[in-house]
């Protein structure tokens, strides 16, 4: 098998016997990177050298018998909004284009301690603002499936579609409204996002700070599980994260789903569901419940309320963080202003894209004085229901099963000209971040046109092991984690 198509538990068991060398690895992923990039445009800084010598210090490590993660020689990729001392993060606007980082985001030096590899910087919707990773001041990314004729979701595309398409072992995104979640799905790999407050946001740079969360995405459960157990826990440097011991998620990967109660949302199926992905959901129920499970049908009554409620407030919240990029401290400054307020007015008028624009003019509307009551405040009452929704649904039932998105993945620039078209991608996914629940997508099907279809796992607050029991137990029933597409790939790199 090609090393860069393996899994972290399969490379990890042949790194410690010594079988291969994380140099070897590493190698064989950047070669698998440099023949696929031209077709995604997955990254937007490749580490190679980096990448290389902390290859280097794994294979010292486990010369010396020093073992300290699975994690340890392990390539991963890393979204552009996570800081990273030394290497630029632009969150793919032409506004961060050079910006350079002081310091590591608490994930970063997490995975550093691990003594994971970093392989790069994936692109991604600017600011993480985007469903379909076109909303890139470096250009779109592709997905792998599809003939490269399709987005891969957003924002957190770039990481999908490069642990999709081997150009990493596993990596890192982030999730404000489904930026996790709708790349897995869209692209057939796992992700997860988190319990609100599970992973530090240290040094992720803002996009709304009370849904933004940060997970993995891998090529299987089990890799999900080691990622999460990697970067979570409390961090004093972020104080919405929880003081909430992490457990050892593996632990409960063999247990199956045998007695459990899960709960079907009937509003998340209805009008403007593709009978593809209804189908490949549905069969997807059934074989849980031949797994042991039982299947019990809930509400979550304002879901149709979800995408307004979360537009209003992700925007607000938004135009709040993006305020500081004002061309003062860091980032691109406009030349020659005339005074302070023209270069505040230039400087963002040419580093933010058209996205970002929409989404700062739409936020300063709804909290501004004549609107905060009607809009704001409103969006605040209403996330207090979509908790206590979700809160009575799993009085019923242990974990929720759903769909991750209406439809498999769109083409590319289907949807650029319809921003509500493209808000509706959102629709099953927004509520869990309101909410702050843990949510899980992993692959369920495909359509006739080749494209992944992804099953979405919603679990109470904390609850990630009973994600992972349950994702585990469907994986391990199905074939869908074992399909690749088809892209050029460079010589066999096994040993």
């Amino acid at each position: 098998m090609d090393l860069a198509a393996s899994t972290i538990h399969a490379l990890h068991t042949r790194l410690v016997r010594g079988e291969i060398r994380a140099t070897t690895l590493t190698e064989a992923v950047l070669a698998r990177l440099t023949a696929v990039e031209e077709h995604l445009h997955a990254y937007i800084t490749v580490t190679a050298d980096l990448a290389l010598q902390q290859a280097a210090q794994a294979d010292a490590a486990f010369a010396r018998g020093e073992v300290v993660s699975p994690l340890q020689g392990i390539p991963i990729a890393l979204k552009d909004n996570l800081c990273t001392q030394g290497v630029r993060t632009t969150c793919a606007s032409r506004i961060l284009a050079n910006f350079v980082p002081p310091y590591d985001a608490t994930v970063v030096q997490r995975l550093r301690q691990a003594g994971a590899v970093c392989v790069g910087k994936t692109n991604m919707d600017e600011f993480a603002m985007g469903s379909s990773s076109e909303n890139s001041a470096f250009g779109p990314t592709r997905n792998p499936w599809g003939h490269l004729q399709y987005v891969p979701g957003g924002s957190s595309g770039g990481s999908a579609a490069a642990v999709a398409a081997d150009m990493c072992i596993a990596a890192l995104g982030s999730d404000t409204g489904g930026s996790i979640r709708l790349p897995a799905a869209l692209t057939g790999v796992v992700g997860l996002k988190p319990t609100y407050g599970r992973v530090s946001r240290y040094g992720l740079v803002a996009f709304a700070s009370s849904l933004d969360q940060i997970g993995p995405l891998t090529k299987d459960v089990r890799d999900a599980a080691l990622l999460l157990h990697a970067i979570a826990g409390h961090d004093p440097h972020d104080s919405t994260s929880g003081a909430v011991p992490v457990p050892d998620y593996t632990q409960v990967l063999e247990h199956g789903v045998r007695g459990m109660k899960l709960g079907v949302p009937r509003e998340y199926f209805g009008a403007g569901m593709d009978a593809e992905v209804e189908q490949a959901v549905r069969t997807g129920l059934e074989t849980l419940r031949g797994l042991g499970a039982e299947l019990v049908e809930v509400s979550l009554p304002h879901t149709r309320y979800a995408v307004a409620t979360y537009y209003i407030l992700a925007n607000a919240e938004a135009s709040s963080n993006l305020a500081r990029y004002d061309g003062v401290r860091y980032g691109v400054r406009a030349e020659q202003p005339v005074n302070l307020l023209d270069m505040y007015a230039r400087t963002r008028a040419a580093g933010f894209g058209a996205e970002v624009k929409r989404r700062i003019m739409l936020g300063t509307y709804v909290l501004s004085a004549g609107y905060y009551d009607a809009y704001y405040k409103k969006a605040q009452q209403l996330r207090t229901l979509f908790r206590q929704d979700f809160q009575q649904a799993f009085v019923h039932c242990d974990v929720l099963v759903a769909p991750v998105a209406p439809t498999a993945a769109f083409r590319l620039g289907e949807r650029l000209d319809d921003p509500l078209q493209m808000y509706l991608a959102d629709v099953f996914t927004v509520p869990v971040n309101l909410a702050g629940l843990p949510a899980l997508s992993l692959p369920c099907g495909w359509t006739g046109h080749d494209l992944p279809i992804g099953l979405q796992m919603i679990a109470p607050p904390f609850q990630e092991s009973a994600l992972f029991q349950v994702a585990a137990a469907f994986e391990a029933a199905t074939p869908f984690h074992t399909r690749k597409p088809s892209l050029p790939l460079p010589a066999p790199s096994d040993i």
